[in-house]
């Protein structure tokens, strides 16, 4: 008499008969070796014309599709030009000279005290936060959508919570495609391992959902800001 084989979970029984349907075993070594293959050496898809051109002006085209999605964008010469760039969006938009971050080290290392009336909470988001403050790791010109990796150091909440999101971004982190812009996540944080959570956002939260009405603020931020650090090391 053969011995009872040893029960599934219902995980295994379902891929045990997507195996069967292919008829493929789960052995087989030459499926796993062109799996690995093509995770250690993913290929780009289609990468549109507008930021394929050698000599395209990413920055530009990241602005012009962040301000099109009802953004507001500025750019600063150096690392030093932050807080003030903070503390006079904040002024121009009638909102209280308070901002939630993380423990960004970027964003730690600014000279905070050149705008001594700003107070600077840390942590993740609460309720009563009007305003959060993150570093974006990347932005990608292909579509004017920046990439934030969750964490301590960025908590994801600072993304959706606040009415109102503040961006800082480096120009050297301004990419094309998409593709470039996972490979340096790739290699920021070692392949086989991702943050948590990573969002790509363009432009403040709105949805045209309800009466083809447009509306901000939806599903997040209704007001977005993002600065641009021309230069920084």
């Amino acid at each position: 008499m053969s011995a009872k084989p040893p029960e599934r979970g219902a995980r295994s029984q379902i891929l045990a008969r997507i195996r069967d349907g292919l008829d493929v075993a789960s052995d087989d070594g030459a499926r796993r070796a062109t799996v690995a293959a093509r995770l250690k050496a993913p290929k780009a898809h289609l990468i549109p014309d507008r930021v394929a051109k050698p000599g395209t002006n990413l920055a530009a085209l990241l602005r012009d599709f962040l301000e099109g999605q009802s953004a507001t964008v500025v750019s600063v010469a150096t690392p030093s030009d932050v807080p003030s760039a903070v503390t006079n969006f904040l002024r121009s938009s009638n909102l209280p000279q308070r901002v939630r971050m993380g423990a960004d080290p970027f964003l730690a290392t600014l000279d905070w005290s050149r705008e001594p009336t700003l107070e600077r909470q840390q942590g993740r988001a609460e309720a009563d936060d009007e305003v959060g403050l993150s570093h974006a790791t990347a932005a990608v010109a292909e579509t004017g959508t920046l990439v934030l990796a969750s964490g301590d150091t960025n908590p994801v909440t600072l993304n959706f919570l606040p009415e109102t999101h503040i961006v800082v971004l480096t120009a050297k982190d301004i990419v094309g495609p998409y593709e470039t812009a996972f490979e340096r996540m790739r290699d920021a944080y070692g392949r086989g391992s991702m943050p948590r959570t990573l969002n790509l956002i363009s432009g403040p939260s709105r949805t045209g959902d309800i009466g083809g009405k447009l509306v901000m603020g939806a599903h997040g931020p209704r007001r977005m800001c993002v600065i641009i650090v021309e230069k920084a090391d």
